[in-house]
């Protein structure tokens, strides 16, 4: 999605110098949005940047930013002119991690167990006036288009894999016998599945359907749609595992069979590039008509 977001928003230079070894994997940019005090509030963040000479300089504190295991550069976002919650006057910076004054402090062990999610410190880094990417002051709509294009992705994988755990559980209850016969004449086996399978294929339409819609036009225009479509598939995700476990018994709860760390690897998706609560305030600004679009 970094390679989207150059494509997007770089300058001719920016694009010549890492297009390609971004796509090939000799450059690798982490994303540091997220702070200490500020999460899914991002135009409240405390990272500022100011102008030095011709240079910018840089201080505050990231966390979890993401890909910091392995990243040549961190695309860092600071606010450099307005106030706190002002959509305006957030810039983001390309910073190579070999930067004086930033420093990877140490990575949080989350339920998903150890992550390549950082906490940053940012002090005195100073980079030149073209590590700027996009506009200056425009730095928020460079990260409303990451965390759009994550979130649909991240729709696209829960609905998969969602429909793994249905089609596992469906599959064991038949041939699991219990007391005589297949766990799957059972009712209370049956509509729970059932259930689930109905969403997923809802939501695999609807999946499907905003994908295209973002194919035709501006993301903003179908913000409400990418909002629906990630906290209810992250959901789904969710739930099928935890049935899949319970259909599979002591067994489904091991590490031998893959439901558990499904649940957790998409039970971070309902936090991450917006908490489901803030997808679902989307949804409803524009089904109310208290902002909509404007507060996207």
């Amino acid at each position: 999605m970094v390679v989207e977001l150059v494509q997007a928003f770089g300058t001719p230079a920016q694009r010549e110098e890492m297009l390609e070894p971004m796509i090939v994997g000799e450059y690798r940019v982490a994303f540091g949005l997220t702070e200490p005090n500020h999460g899914s509030d991002a135009a409240h963040l405390e990272t500022r940047a100011r102008q030095e000479g011709g240079d910018w300089v840089l201080d505050g504190a990231k966390r979890f930013n993401s890909w910091m295991h392995s990243a040549t550069h961190d695309l860092l976002f600071a606010r450099t002119s307005g106030e706190p919650g002002d959509g305006e006057g957030i810039t983001a910076f390309l910073v190579p991690t070999s930067t004086p004054g930033l420093e990877v402090d140490h990575f949080w062990w989350t339920f998903n167990m150890p992550t390549d999610h950082a906490e940053v410190s940012v002090k005195g880094v100073r980079v030149p006036a073209d590590a700027v990417l996009g506009e200056v002051g425009e730095g928020l709509a460079v990260a409303q288009r990451f965390v759009h294009s994550s979130r649909i992705r991240q729709a696209a994988a829960s609905v998969g894999a969602a429909q793994y755990c249905i089609d596992e559980a469906v599959a064991y209850a038949k041939q699991r016998h219990t007391w005589g016969k297949p766990l799957a004449v059972n009712q209370g086996i049956q509509f729970p599945l059932t259930e689930l399978h109905t969403d997923a294929e809802l939501l695999r339409g609807l999946v499907r359907r905003t994908a295209w819609e973002l194919d035709r036009q501006n993301q903003l225009e179908v913000t409400q749609m990418i909002s629906m479509a990630n906290f209810r598939a992250n959901r789904l995700a969710c739930d099928a595992a935890d049935r899949a476990m319970q259909v599979h018994g002591g067994m489904g709860y091991t590490r031998h069979l893959p439901f558990e760390h499904i649940y957790r690897h998409h039970r971070r998706y309902r936090i991450t590039e917006g908490a489901e609560e803030v997808q679902m305030r989307k949804v409803a600004a524009e089904l109310f008509g208290f902002g909509g679009r404007a507060n996207a």
